[in-house]
């Protein structure tokens, strides 16, 4: 059997920090310890105690201040439509903790080809997209379009109506027909933003940008509504589970 390979010094050091911010124990704003305050306190080199500065700072557990002290970065966590669907079912708004939801748009269209596909129609048949976005404390963090078939969105008047669904579109659609959805397909990809999506993003048209894609499909194996979510850059995926 093999021994583990101890981790290098300054390994250690920024994973002890890391802990110190993940407990709490250090929050958002918070000085981090100096490079000076790590070689006292670590008995390290100040050249160790600089790259665990920047590997924080890399890492995006932390920025440099003005002043240039290193302080704990406010985390920017990307919340996905799984995430918020798990948020509704258990009886949430599906929003994080001092996030709004803003509508931007809804209308019908023909449906481009990657629509049609994943809702199982012709392209160039009539579809119906409701588009709105996500913001934080640290700005927009997300815009979401959702489309709907024609004949699906005549039996939800609310979808194209610009106040927030109270259970997510998901949930609007289950309430409205009974089409609980029972399965997901997500597809994650890094892509240019479009022009109609970056003026709403707060970005440049053409930025390479996380984006995420939600199929979903009822309990009779049909599908209910295709999603794109464009995440906003310098966005952290956090993704924390039990192993084993």
């Amino acid at each position: 059997m093999s021994t583990p390979q101890r981790l290098p010094a300054y390994r250690q050091v920024a994973n002890e920090i890391i802990e110190r911010i993940k407990s709490g124990e250090l929050q958002p704003g918070d000085a981090i310890p100096s490079a000076r305050e790590i070689v006292e306190e670590k008995g390290i080199s100040s050249a160790t105690a600089a790259r665990v500065l920047s590997t924080l700072r890399d890492e995006g557990w932390a920025d440099t201040s003005p002043g240039r002290r290193t302080l704990v970065r406010q985390r920017e966590v990307m919340t996905q439509g799984a995430s918020r669907i798990g948020m509704v079912r258990s009886g949430g708004s599906g929003l994080l903790d001092g996030e709004s939801v803003e509508f931007v748009e809804a209308h019908a269209e023909p449906a481009s080809q990657e629509v049609a596909d994943a809702l199982g129609i012709q392209a160039g048949e009539d579809v119906v997209l409701r588009r709105r976005r996500y913001v934080d404390a640290a700005g927009v963090s997300v815009v979401s379009t959702t489309w709907v078939t024609a004949v699906l969105a005549a039996e939800l008047p609310a979808f194209t109506a610009p106040e927030k669904l109270p259970k997510m579109t998901m949930g609007y659609i289950e309430d409205q027909t009974g089409r609980r959805a029972t399965q997901q397909r997500e597809t994650h990809s890094v892509d240019s933003v479009p022009e109609d999506i970056a003026w709403h993003l707060d970005t440049e048209a053409g930025e390479r940008v996380l984006k995420v894609t939600n199929r979903y499909v009822d309990q009779d194996g049909e599908p209910t509504e295709y999603a794109v979510d464009w995440h906003a850059p310098r966005r952290s995926w956090v993704d924390e589970r039990p192993v084993g």
